[in-house]
C-alpha cells in the first residue's frame, strides 16, 4: 500500500484540487468540523481536514475565538432574561463565502 503524503497548508495557498475536495467533504461548510491542533512550542492552529487521490491535508483556518468579556456579556444576558444582542450584520462572516476563492 503506498502511503500518502501529509501536507500542513493555510487555505489562502491551497490549490483549486484541495478546494474542491474540502467543497464536497463539508457541502454545508466547515465550520462545524474545525479542530484545535496544538504544536511542541505552546502554540496552536485550527484547521480541517481533507484528502485528495495523492495526500492528507491539514488545512488550516482562522477561527474568531469570543473574549472573556463576551461570553461573560453573553451569560449574563441569558441569566438574567434579557433579550440576547445579535451582533452587527458586518460583522458575521458567511461561511459559505469565506470558503469560495476570489476569482
Amino acid at each position: 500500500m503506498i502511503q500518502k503524503k501529509r501536507v500542513i497548508k493555510s487555505i489562502e495557498n491551497i490549490s483549486e484540487e484541495v478546494m474542491e475536495a474540502i467543497r464536497k467533504k463539508y457541502p454545508d461548510g466547515w465550520a462545524n468540523h474545525v479542530q484545535r491542533v496544538d504544536k511542541g512550542n505552546g502554540d496552536f492552529i485550527h484547521v480541517i481536514t481533507v484528502d485528495t487521490d495523492d495526500a492528507s491535508y491539514l488545512v488550516k483556518v482562522k477561527v474568531k475565538v469570543d473574549s472573556i468579556e463576551e461570553v461573560e456579556k453573553f451569560t449574563k444576558q441569558v441569566d438574567s432574561g434579557d433579550d440576547i444582542e445579535a451582533p452587527a450584520e458586518d460583522a458575521v462572516e458567511d461561511v459559505a463565502e469565506a470558503e469560495e476563492p476570489e476569482e
